[in-house]
Formats: C-alpha cells, structure tokens, sequence
C-alpha cells in the first residue's frame, strides 16, 4: 500500500486545525500517511488503534496519540468513537527546532497527559460554543499546550537516520503538494524532476523508498480523488471528467478507475443512484 501525503489547513478563526475525528461512527481505516504538522488525537470516548511507523498503539478514553512532523502512520476505528484532533502547523515550533531545524515531540514520558486532554477538551467545548471572545480563551489555551509539549515532550537529542528520513519526507511533502496544485496539467516525471532540481532517476527512487509507491501512482491517486468528487457530486460526462482531471482520455481514466474501484466509473455512477 502507497503512502499518501495530506496537507492540512488551519480553521479559518485559529491559528491551528481542530475538529471532531472523521472516524467517530466506526468501521473506518485511514490508510498510512504523512503530513508536515504536528497531530494529536485524543480520544474521550471508545477506542482507536494506531500504526506509526511499524509500531501498534491501542487508545483507551483518556490517552492521546502524539504524532510527529513526517511520521508515517494509519488510523484503525472499528467502533463508535468520540475523538478531538488538533492539526498543528510545522512552523508554529521554529524557534524550538535544533540545530539540523528540526524538532520531535516524544511521548515515553506520560505525567502531563491529564493535563493535554483537560486542555484540549475545553478548548474543543469552548470553540463549538462559539461564545463572545472565544478565538482569545482558545488560543491562549492553545498555548499553554504549545508550552508544555516543548518542555516536557519535546527531544533535544535524536538520531541522524531520523532527521534524514524526515528531510526526504519534507522534500517529498513540497513534491506532493506541487502535484496537488497541477494535477490538471501534463506532468511528467522528467518535468517534475527538473522543477525541484532532481534527476528522474533520483527522483524516481525518493518515491520508491520513503512513499513507497512511484510517482504516477501517486499522480493517479491525486487525480483519482477529484474525478471521484466530480462523479459524485456532477453530471459531467466522464470524458469531460478525466481531461479536466489531468487523464489523457476516457479510455486511461476508466482503466485506472477499474483498477483502484473494481468497477468502471460509469456502473460507479449508476450506484450512486
């Protein structure tokens, strides 16, 4: 399975994201994945599994999941489920990176956690209230948790194959997020590797080893994504679909779609009715 890259944007009222897990009623997988933020998910009620890296953790009501800037992981949610996620921007923490400008959040250490889960449960209460002067609490709450997260859980000392690994994944995030915002357009992998000063070959092996997957798999998904929503939500003829997508023809956009859906987007359309 590729690993996919997600970008987050902030709440358009705070300087951060936060909103209530997409995962709450169950029978949900979020697939691996990786993102520039810092991504904590606290859960309150039922339970989640996570996989970071190639490490299992289970979430009792209570617990929290510190996820790291480029960190690999996937989301399980076989149950109900009420989580609070907050999505941090990178550069919230600058001027805490070391000295390689970079920074990680370790979560061996659990005394403060009772206090992260008070404060983000009021913060979330008090965001939804939307009373007078709520953005000010919020975010002065918001940096009592900035506080506490660079000094209790932030690591001054990390390895170096840890730092190159999320230098890779860093780069790749700005690759990704270029083809997110061209996807409409012939992108090649040779056109891609002379924007961001690569050769394909090198290029193409970043993808390889640290996304695990190939460009255009990735290019695919990304397009694949906005054909779906265009399918579901229009009533544009496919072929109109796949040109405005980025897809050659029909005929390429309907091969690429079997494979992903089992099905052609035209009987996925049908099903839709």
């Amino acid at each position: 399975m590729p690993y996919s890259h997600e970008i987050i944007v902030p709440n358009y009222d705070i300087p951060f994201k936060m909103f209530l897990f997409e995962g709450k009623d169950g029978g949900y997988i979020r697939e691996k994945h990786w993102h520039r933020s810092i991504e904590i998910f606290a859960l309150f009620e039922g339970g989640l599994e996570f996989f970071v890296e190639e490490d299992r953790h289970p979430l009792v009501p209570g617990e929290f999941m510190l996820v790291n800037s480029n960190e690999i992981h996937s989301v399980f949610s076989p149950k109900p489920n009420r989580t609070v996620v907050l999505q941090i921007p990178l550069s919230t923490f600058e001027k805490y990176y070391t000295d390689e400008k970079f920074i990680y959040f370790s979560h061996t250490s659990r005394i403060y956690d009772e206090e992260v889960m008070r404060l983000i449960q009021d913060m979330f209460h008090r965001y939804n209230e939307k009373q007078c002067g709520y953005e000010l609490k919020v975010q002065s709450q918001f940096f009592m948790l900035l506080y506490i997260l660079v000094t209790k859980y932030r690591e001054t000392n990390v390895n170096v194959e840890l730092i190159r690994k999320h230098r890779k994944l860093d780069r790749l995030s700005l690759i990704t997020s270029y083809m997110k915002e061209n996807y409409q357009k012939d992108i090649s992998l040779e056109s891609l590797a002379e924007t961001f000063g690569y050769s394909p070959t090198y290029l193409s092996r970043m993808f390889r080893k640290y996304a695990k997957t190939n460009y255009k798999t990735c290019l695919d998904d990304i397009r694949l994504e906005h054909a779906v929503k265009d399918l579901t939500e229009s009533q544009a003829p496919i072929g109109e679909i796949a040109y405005s997508n980025g897809f050659p023809n029909t005929k390429a956009f309907s091969k690429i779609f079997k494979k992903r859906y089992g099905m052609l987007p035209s009987t996925y359309r049908r099903t839709l009715n």
